[in-house]
């Protein structure tokens, strides 16, 4: 049965692609791609992963760990190759940790907690930027401790679950 599933799916990998998801969605997608896409050829390689990485403040990342991203792809990383690897991975994912995965992106040392002047600025200058009425309103219902800090994993449990976790 699974070598079948596997013929079926490389056949048709990314011929419905597009229909996984909503246009807004798939415009998102393209922003990322194009964003990710640092010399603008198209396709997404070692050195477009690097810089974005570097774009986003993590400067020595290893070879092996680029490489080891760049061998999830099927093949060289054009947008509808990018696009089918995230459905992919969306299928099925949990909500919650999506969320936390994005937040780890800018926690690599894996604390759980995020600078509110640096979520700040990220919010505010990035992609759907939030607005200072927006910043407020999240950071009076999930305000930081005294040092500054957001726990971002308290965070995403309340937007996934509604409701604060008991602390242990």
């Amino acid at each position: 049965m699974a070598p079948k599933k596997a013929k079926k799916r490389a056949e048709g990998a990314n011929s419905n692609v597009f229909s996984m998801f909503e246009q807004a969605q798939i415009q998102e997608f393209k922003e990322a791609f194009t964003i990710m896409d640092q010399n603008r050829d198209g396709f997404i390689d070692k050195n477009d992963l690097r810089d974005t990485f570097a774009a986003l403040g993590r400067l020595n990342v290893k070879q092996e760990e680029l490489e080891q991203m760049l061998k999830e792809a099927p093949g060289p990383i054009n947008f509808t190759v990018f696009l089918t690897m995230f459905g992919e991975k969306l299928k099925g994912a949990d909500a919650e940790e999506t969320i936390l995965n994005a937040f780890k992106v800018f926690d690599p040392e894996g604390k759980g907690t995020l600078r509110k002047d640096f979520l700040s600025g990220m919010l505010t200058t990035q992609a759907d930027r939030f607005s200072p009425e927006e910043m407020e309103q999240m950071f009076s219902a999930f305000p930081p401790d005294a040092a500054g800090n957001l726990d971002y994993k308290n965070l995403v449990y309340i937007i996934t679950h509604g409701e604060e976790k008991d602390q242990e």
